[in-house]
């Protein structure tokens, strides 16, 4: 096994939409009945497909969510506060083991900007990422996954995967990674350490 190909959202940088609007709207369950109203992970998953958040906004009715939702992209920042530490360690220390270190994100590509800006290792870490929103291309399309083989010179049997949505590890299984479903950094350390990679 040459390399481990990281997704990122929720495995590594906690992701919570939710606080895009909270201060707005001023409670979890608010922001849920706007989320729902704007069917926002629909939208959001197109949007990590390449299209842009004034586009999804446009298709909206009601002219204040079309306002709240096209200003996701300059609130994005606040939606990824915190670094996920424990699978930090786990990189570093598969990089030290000298391992290939990639990443494979269904992101936006307005708002993978943001989140480098305010997490910069996510720009420095890996040696190949590949954006979905860049590519227009979607986890777990098996095209994203060939992709990054294509770019970091490596075959799908090189390669193992950590998502933490579990149809994404499937469609990584399904064109010959290895993959593990991410629940916790100690799971993860577990689930490594049973392949003999730490």
């Amino acid at each position: 096994m040459k390399a481990v190909v990281f997704d990122i959202g929720n495995v590594l940088i906690r992701w919570d939409p939710y606080l895009a609007w909270l201060d707005d709207l001023g409670s979890r369950s608010a922001v849920t009945e706007f989320l729902t109203r704007v069917e926002f992970f629909d939208r959001n998953l197109r949007a990590d497909g390449g299209e842009t958040f004034a586009d999804l906004a446009a298709e909206l009715d009601n002219a204040e969510d079309q306002r709240r939702l096209s200003a996701y992209v300059e609130r994005y920042a606040a939606t990824v506060p915190d670094k996920i530490e424990g699978t930090w360690q786990l990189l570093y220390r598969l990089k030290e083991q000298g391992r290939q270190v990639h990443a494979i994100t269904n992101w936006s590509a307005e708002t993978w900007p943001v989140g480098v800006g305010t997490h910069p290792e996510l720009g420095e870490v890996f040696d190949v990422t590949v954006v979905s929103g860049q590519e227009k291309l979607l986890k777990p399309q098996p095209e994203i996954f060939h992709r990054l083989c294509e770019r970091a010179g490596l075959t799908p049997q090189d390669c193992i995967f950590v998502d933490d949505t579990l149809k994404n590890v499937e469609g990584a299984r399904a064109v010959g990674m290895d993959a593990i479903h991410f629940t916790t950094p100690q799971a993860f350390e577990a689930a490594l350490n049973e392949r003999d990679l730490l």
